[in-house]
């Protein structure tokens, strides 16, 4: 049966410290992603872009109206699809190829695409068959413990592989605050994909342990403390965030 087409893509939440959460809540909730835009006094950045199925530019202007930066905390379809929407765009040399060159398998569609991921239609006759990447060549290549430079706030890229090569992860020392993409958030930890590497994952999440965190705000679902980061990092290791597992 055809979806309905939904009257709103995107909805927004304005959080604390200049952060605003945007998401597609009409894709299923394993796949959805959480985008972030961070205000900054010279600039802005944005965190992830989401399916590119509808276009993200005008939900973002809405917000803020400086010069941005496109951040891309790695390469998976559900992170990346809008990013061809914006002259600045971010990501670890790792994973660089596969934001100019995406494809169905290197970023995971093949995989996770079916008839359960959309909840509505972006738009009329939209065929999930047919949704595709497209290409985005990154304008700058993020490495271990460069600074991106927001004027009056100072991310640090933390290189966190595991979930995939080129993962990273953007730390405010100033307020504690993380962005983790898919390295650790509140749901299920997926080590089995294309591209991921166990070992690589575990020595990450280990890395976090130490980090001094106030608040993580993932690559999915709800954002939570340092108690909780520690309790996943935990369960993780004791093979309970495994994909099929109970939350």
């Amino acid at each position: 049966m055809p979806l309905n087409v939904a009257d709103r893509w995107f909805e927004t939440k304005r959080c604390a410290d200049d952060v605003t959460l945007i998401w597609e809540p009409h894709v299923r909730l394993g796949i959805r992603c959480n985008i972030w835009h961070v205000r900054g006094r010279d600039r802005d950045l944005l965190i992830d872009s989401g399916m590119g199925v509808a276009p993200l530019r005008e939900t973002v202007s809405a917000i803020a109206d400086r010069p941005l930066l496109c951040v891309a905390s790695h390469s998976h379809f559900d992170h990346i699809g809008g990013h061809h929407e914006f002259a600045e765009r971010a990501i670890h040399p790792a994973e660089a190829e596969i934001l100019s060159h995406p494809t169905a398998q290197n970023t995971l569609i093949d995989r996770y695409i079916d008839e359960r991921t959309f909840l509505a239609a972006p738009y009329e006759n939209f065929d999930f068959n047919q949704y595709a990447i497209r290409p985005a060549p990154p304008t700058l290549l993020l490495r271990e413990g460069e600074i991106i430079d927001l004027g009056d706030r100072h991310f640090e890229i933390l290189h966190l592989p595991g979930h995939s090569p080129g993962s990273i992860g953007l730390w405010e020392a100033a307020t504690g605050i993380f962005f983790s993409g898919d390295v650790v958030y509140d749901g299920e930890l997926y080590d089995n994909a294309y591209h991921a590497v166990v070992e690589d994952y575990v020595r990450s999440l280990e890395r976090l342990r130490s980090l001094p965190v106030s608040v993580v705000h993932g690559g999915h679902r709800a954002s939570f403390g340092r108690e909780r980061l520690l309790e996943l990092i935990d369960e993780y290791q004791a093979g309970k965030r495994k994909p099929g597992c109970p939350d």
